[in-house]
């Protein structure tokens, strides 16, 4: 039932819209189409006495598509306001769940794997997919789908409409009683809010030591230690620790942890311990393994005795519980038989890399974040001749190879990359809008994927090659 109502939108949309842009010439298409005069007529259920989305609300989500990645971005959101957490995905943030349920919308217009690619009922969602979700531009989108600039404009805007009939039920449900405009001071209050000051951070991660994390940290609350009677006592490996990390975000987490196990501690040792990757299944020295996670992380391991009036508690606050989940660390705690407490936080030290082979930017950064949180290492080459080379030094642990590229296609490529030694046994995997998948396999292709893709497609595809 929802899938036919999805679709009745699609059609009248169409219709309604088709009428206001067969004025416009071709070479006056606006980069951004403003139709609020012609609210009337792109809204077919209004015109049958039923409440459709005003033109303001198609306006909303079209900025949100624009900002689809935009975590930050959309957490301020007009449509981010007003939500309760989801029972379903209580770890959601509310500009995570705009994105979530734009994703679905845009996924419900999805005719099915058995229509072509350029079929005219499934130009829709192929076009909000490639523009909105791969981040492809109107003129590449338009390539792609062999149609002209105005017509890319025209369908865009249907499918903005329809993705806003959508939403607007749920929209309605979800903010009852709530006014449309919302006061500067409430605005104020929500952006303080913790979910609101973590969305707005930008993690850079760059390769560093782990030790000077924790010297710098020590520093910081040893002066409050002091005062209080608990010794820091710091055990860390004379060689470099090294992950890749943000370490602005890093260091606050780590200081405001000891901080805190400071302030729980009985007066006394409070030992702080950094371990390697290659000591995880050696000698613990007092910890368990649980303790010191995998061989293919690192873990810093706080030790002390907490005080009976912090009993029941946990070292790491709200805030910092968010900022690690950002940096893709994993936290444990344990009190074991009520006189001794372990906190390990656990940072993963690298992860496979995977090698982008294409010439459209927008896919490179799309893949990158499709694999955010998925600890992948992602590199990328906008052409043949580029990719060969690079996938020769650095053999990487899977490719993502496009076809259609200049100079050396994608073909071509595959061919060489297994028939070189360095080569031979790299998966690659081939995403192409030639949906040709027995060529793929022919040549030496892992997998086949037809574009457009999904995160869930490539990360279904990099699993299944033991990749994530």
């Amino acid at each position: 039932m929802y899938c036919e109502c999805s679709l009745s939108v699609v059609y009248y949309t169409r219709l309604a819209v088709s009428i206001d842009f067969c004025q416009i010439p071709d070479t006056e298409v606006p980069s951004t189409i403003d139709t609020q005069d012609v609210e009337v007529l792109t809204d077919p259920q209004r015109r049958n006495g039923q409440a459709g989305p005003p033109e303001s609300f198609v306006k909303q989500v079209k900025d949100a598509l624009e900002h689809l990645y935009d975590f930050p971005y959309l957490q301020r959101h007009p449509l981010a306001h007003g939500r309760e957490s989801n029972p379903e995905h209580p770890r959601e943030t509310a500009g995570q769940q705009v994105r979530r349920e734009l994703m679905d919308a845009i996924e419900a217009l999805n005719p099915g794997p058995s229509v072509p690619f350029r079929a005219p009922h499934a130009r829709l969602y192929n076009l909000l997919h490639m523009h909105y979700v791969e981040g492809m531009t109107i003129r590449e989108t338009a390539h792609e789908l062999g149609i002209s600039m105005r017509q890319t404009y025209r369908d865009l805007r249907h499918g903005e409409e329809s993705v806003a009939a959508m939403l607007w039920p749920q929209r309605c449900a979800s903010v009852l009683g709530e006014s449309s405009e919302e006061s500067g001071e409430s605005m104020a209050t929500r952006l303080s809010s913790v979910q609101a000051e973590v969305a707005r951070l930008e993690t850079r991660a760059r390769s560093i030591d782990v030790r000077s994390l924790l010297h710098y940290a020590r520093e910081a609350v040893e002066r409050m230690a002091s005062q209080r009677g608990v010794d820091l006592h710091l055990d860390v490996p004379s060689e470099p620790v090294v992950v890749s990390t943000d370490p602005v975000v890093a260091r606050q987490v780590l200081i405001s942890t000891l901080s805190q196990a400071v302030q729980q501690a009985q007066p006394g040792i409070l030992g702080l311990r950094l371990v390697a990757p290659e000591d995880h299944y050696g000698d613990t020295k007092g910890g368990t393994k649980a303790d010191t996670g995998g061989d293919d992380q690192a873990s810093i391991v706080l030790s002390y005795a907490p005080d009976p009036s912090a009993s029941g508690t946990f070292v790491v606050s709200p805030v910092v519980s968010q900022l690690t989940e950002r940096l893709g660390w994993v936290v444990t705690q344990e009190d074991r038989s009520g006189s001794e407490r372990s906190v390990a936080l656990h940072m993963a030290i690298y992860g496979p890399t995977v090698l982008v082979i294409d010439d459209n930017e927008g896919l490179v950064e799309l893949l990158g974040r499709y694999l955010t949180g998925q600890a992948c290492r992602v590199m990328a080459a906008a052409s043949g001749q580029a990719g060969l080379r690079l996938a020769q030094e650095t053999v990487p642990d899977a490719i993502v190879l496009d076809v259609m590229m200049p100079g050396m296609d994608g073909w071509e490529l595959l061919q060489r990359l297994r028939t070189h030694p360095q080569t031979a046994n790299i998966p690659v995997l081939i995403c192409s809008v030639f949906n040709d998948p027995d060529l793929a396999y022919s040549l030496g292709a892992s997998l086949f994927l037809p574009k457009p893709v999904s995160r869930d497609d490539v990360l279904a595809a990099l699993d299944r090659l033991g990749v994530v």
